[in-house]
C-alpha cells in the first residue's frame, strides 16, 4: 500500500470515527445533558450489584487509566516498536506527544460539552470536572491503540494474545467509570469514538509527513525475520553470500 492511500484510509477512518462522536455528543450533551434510557439502565444496575470485592477491583483497574500507567505502557510501545535506540526514543516521543495532545484536546471538547455527571450520591469513587467525553475511557483506549499498533508492526510471538490483552484493558477501564458511577454509559462511549479518532489523525500525520527511511525502520519495510533490514542474506566476511550451484 502507498503512503497516498495508507494516508487517505487513515483520513477516512478519522472522519467517520469523529462523525459518530459528534452524533453522540449531540445527543448527551442536549437537553441539559440528560441522561438516556441506556445510561438511567446501566447505573441502575451497576448500584444494584456491588460486593466489596467487585468495588476494590473496578477502583484498581480504574486508577490504571490515568496518571503515569497509561505514559509509562506508551513508552514501552515505543520501545517494543523500535529496531534501533534513536527509533526507539522517536517512537516513544511520538507516542507520549499524542497521548498528551489527545488529552488536551479532550479537555476542550468536554468543557465545551458541559455534561452533569451521575449524581454524588451514586459515585463509588472520586472524580472531577464535566462528564463527556469519559477522561479514563480515552485515555486507556488512545494507550490500548498505541500498543496494539506497536505489537502489530513489530510482529512479536504472542502479538495476538499481547493485542487482545491490551484491549481488554482499554475496555474495562472505560466500564469500570460506569460501574463505579462516576460516568453516564454514553459518556464511555464518546471516549471509544474520540479516541478511535484521533489515533487515526496520528496515523495520517506519520504517514503523511514522517521521513521515509524512518517510516520504514518504524514498520519494518525491507527486513524480515532473521535477515538485516537491508535485504539479502550477508556471510560473517559482509560480503553477500554466493547462491548455490
Amino acid at each position: 500500500m502507498s503512503r497516498r492511500d495508507a494516508a487517505g484510509r487513515a483520513a477516512v477512518a478519522g472522519l467517520g470515527a469523529w462523525a459518530v462522536f459528534a452524533v453522540v455528543g449531540v445527543v448527551a450533551a442536549g437537553g441539559g445533558g440528560a441522561p438516556l434510557p441506556v445510561d438511567r439502565g446501566l447505573l441502575s444496575w451497576s448500584l444494584g450489584h456491588r460486593p466489596e470485592v467487585a468495588l476494590a477491583v473496578a477502583r484498581g483497574l480504574t486508577a490504571t487509566g490515568t496518571g503515569a500507567v497509561p505514559y509509562a505502557l506508551v513508552v514501552l510501545a515505543g520501545v517494543l516498536l523500535g529496531r534501533t535506540s534513536r527509533l526507539r526514543a522517536l517512537a516513544a516521543g511520538l507516542g507520549v506527544v499524542c497521548l498528551a495532545v489527545g488529552q488536551m484536546a479532550r479537555y476542550g471538547l468536554m468543557e465545551l460539552a458541559a455534561r452533569p455527571r451521575p449524581p454524588r450520591l451514586d459515585w463509588a469513587t472520586a472524580a472531577s470536572g464535566w462528564s463527556f467525553p469519559s477522561g479514563h475511557t480515552t485515555t486507556s483506549a488512545l494507550t490500548a491503540g498505541l500498543l496494539i499498533a506497536a505489537t502489530l508492526l513489530r510482529g512479536p510471538r504472542g502479538r495476538t494474545a499481547l493485542c487482545v490483552v491490551a484491549g481488554c484493558w482499554g475496555a474495562l477501564v472505560g466500564l469500570t467509570r460506569v460501574y463505579l458511577g462516576v460516568h453516564w454509559f454514553t459518556d464511555v462511549i464518546g471516549g471509544w469514538l474520540y479516541a478511535a479518532g484521533w489515533l487515526a489523525v496520528c496515523r495520517y500525520a506519520a504517514v503523511r509527513w514522517l521521513p521515509s527511511d524512518v517510516l520504514d525502520g518504524l514498520s519494518g519495510a525491507g527486513a524480515t525475520a532473521g535477515e538485516p533490514p537491508g535485504g539479502a542474506e550477508r556471510s560473517y566476511s559482509g560480503r553477500r553470500a554466493r547462491p548455490p550451484a
